[in-house]
């Protein structure tokens, strides 16, 4: 045996019981025979049963006809979220911010990102009133199943930036295996032909039709599907759907002041813009051990770190990026909607 395989092999076991997802870089993960024997799914299965546990202990936190519809459909979307005349001084004051932004570029996309952090949230404190509304706060934590502090962003979607192939992120899939959590506040329409998000409802429930494709996917994995799918993003075509009980897409042509909060195991996609567009946001995400029992006890989520820990992330991919990656590149002071 490859010494350096013999010595990575703790840590790969170890990872089992965490939320890796990457079939490629990880051979027990990855392991056809394993997964043919049912390992994949029974993480799933476990990480499913603990997130709807913790969602019991969490219901509390929403209004009862949000919950009604979060577990039918996998998402919650309310229009005019926050009264009027806060979310126009949000708007304005995001839409005119200039400051340190990260792009990512995906196809003829690209990916915005100004962290709302300590520095931010003094700029702008319509951002620090969002973060501490408890509708805002509620819901993401139902969501994502855990009472936690998401990590909080200004996010932007510039869309034919350059000639290249398709956005990657406009193909319907799934972030990981587990219960996951991706919050939406809209800060400009959206509409319909202009890459808005779309999500499957439903998708987010782990019937007997989606644990099975699961395991199939897992067997393919990794070299008999796509480079996202063998890294633990499965990728789903259209046609599949029908076969797995599920509707059409639905894309959330929206106006702005619209909040939709969603389950990212879930299937979901950015839906294709027809013309160069532009979409902001605040754009919250949430994920954590799926197989945590417990619902909080998270020292991330203390005040004083919470704010900071984009900034943090960022400072330690940007240092040891040669063996983790950095897909966010530093550009500079930008605003949301500079191209």
């Amino acid at each position: 045996m490859n010494p350096a395989r013999l010595l990575l092999s703790p840590l790969w076991l170890a990872q089992l019981a965490t939320g890796a997802k990457n079939f490629s870089k990880n051979p027990i993960i990855g392991s056809h025979r394993l997964n043919t024997r049912g390992l994949h799914a029974a993480r799933v299965k476990r990480a499913h049963a603990l997130a709807w546990k913790r969602r019991e202990r969490l219901a509390r936190l929403i209004d009862p006809a949000d919950r009604e519809a979060f577990d039918r459909d996998g998402f919650v979307a309310k229009r005019d979220f926050l009264p009027a005349d806060q979310f126009a001084r949000l708007r304005d004051a995001v839409l005119a911010h200039r400051g340190p932004a990260r792009d990512m570029v995906q196809g003829d996309t690209i990916t915005r990102r100004f962290a709302i952090g300590p520095e931010l949230l003094r700029e702008i404190p319509e951002a620090r009133a969002l973060l501490q509304n408890p509708d805002w706060r509620g819901l993401i934590r139902y969501a994502g199943s855990f009472d936690q502090e998401p990590l909080t962003y200004i996010q932007s979607i510039l869309s034919h930036v350059r000639t290249a192939a398709p956005d990657p992120q406009t193909h319907l899939h799934a972030d990981t295996f587990h219960p996951t959590v991706k919050a939406w506040l809209f800060l400009t329409d959206v509409a319909e032909d202009e890459g808005p998000f779309c999500y499957v409802p439903g998708s987010h429930r782990l019937t007997p039709e989606r644990l099975a494709w699961e395991r199939e996917m897992s067997i393919k994995a990794p070299e008999g599907v796509d480079r996202l799918s063998s890294r633990g993003s499965f990728r789903v075509s259209r046609d599949e759907l029908p076969g797995l009980g599920l509707p059409e897409p639905r894309a959330f042509a929206v106006p702005a002041n619209t909040l939709v909060v969603g389950d990212t195991f879930g299937f979901h996609a950015r839906g294709p813009s027809v013309r160069p567009s532009t979409r902001v946001e605040i754009w919250a995400y949430g994920r954590r051990n799926p197989y945590l029992p417990w619902t909080g006890l998270d020292p991330l989520s203390l005040p004083g770190i919470a704010e900071r820990r984009v900034g943090y992330l960022w400072g330690f991919r940007d240092r040891w990026k040669r063996f983790v990656g950095q897909p966010w590149r530093d550009v500079g002071d930008k605003s949301p909607t500079e191209r």
